[in-house]
């Protein structure tokens, strides 16, 4: 007769909260699992029992995971983990925590009270390089030098020109940036500039809010709006945990 010995579960990580003892939410995790606390001294990471295995991100994983940082959010400052964090035992959690505990706490304490609000703004034109060539007299004239010709314009030529535009276009930018910076400064806590993630992206910003100033936060973007024409798109939100201001050493 063979006897077979029950696994004990993996421990999937979602945040790291302050001033948590055991404790079970009202809410389920991923693969529908419940929700609760590891806790050592005063922090506890968020978690929910997985298999001992890789979580891949799958719409719904990813869903889930959101769905508790929302939740847990709601109630407390917290420290996000990336997505796919698990922890094999409750001892390596505690190990994790009483390892890193002067850094968690300390920056609990700067998110305590804060939410993360993003900012994006584009260029809502239907062709980024001719609406450069038309606002730009100098990129404007260098095209029309290349392509007036008789002669096909060579390699060297056309690069020279992406080069020109490319360095008109992170000119545009930065100074745009600046502008709207100085709108929400007195807004936020800190804002951040993550990388633009297309052409026609002029920026997108990580701004750290109080929780109880995100109108106001709101009404800092309709103000900045206000100083762009038409051809400006400015789409904001969250709230959402402060990913981009939190830095965590999770090594499980």
């Amino acid at each position: 007769m063979s006897v077979q010995t029950a696994v004990a579960p993996a421990h999937y990580v979602y945040a790291v909260v302050g001033g948590v003892q055991k404790r079970e939410y009202g809410f389920s995790g991923i693969n529908g699992a419940p929700v609760y606390s590891i806790s050592n001294g005063d922090i506890a990471a968020v978690v929910s029992d997985v298999p001992n295995e890789k979580i891949r991100p799958e719409r719904r994983h990813l869903a889930a995971h959101w769905e508790v940082l929302n939740h847990v959010m709601d109630e407390a400052a917290v420290l996000p983990v990336s997505f796919g964090i698990i922890g094999e035992s409750s001892d390596a959690i505690r190990k994790l925590l009483s390892r890193n505990e002067h850094a968690f706490v300390e920056q609990l304490q700067r998110v305590a009270g804060k939410v993360e609000m993003g900012l994006r703004v584009a260029w809502d034109v239907a062709n980024i390089f001719e609406y450069f060539v038309h606002i730009h007299q100098e990129l404007r004239a260098m095209r029309d030098q290349i392509f007036r010709r008789t002669s096909e314009p060579s390699h060297e030529e056309m690069i020279q020109l992406g080069r020109r535009f490319e360095q008109t276009l992170a000119e545009d930018r930065t100074a745009h940036t600046e502008k709207v910076e100085a709108v929400l400064a007195s807004r936020c806590f800190d804002i951040k500039r993550l990388s633009p993630r297309a052409e026609q992206e002029v920026m997108n910003l990580a701004c750290l809010v109080g929780r109880d100033a995100v109108a106001g936060f709101k009404a800092g973007v309709f103000e900045a709006a206000a100083l762009f024409d038409d051809n400006f798109a400015f789409d904001y939100n969250g709230p959402w945990a402060p990913h981009n201001f939190v830095e965590l050493n999770i090594s499980l």
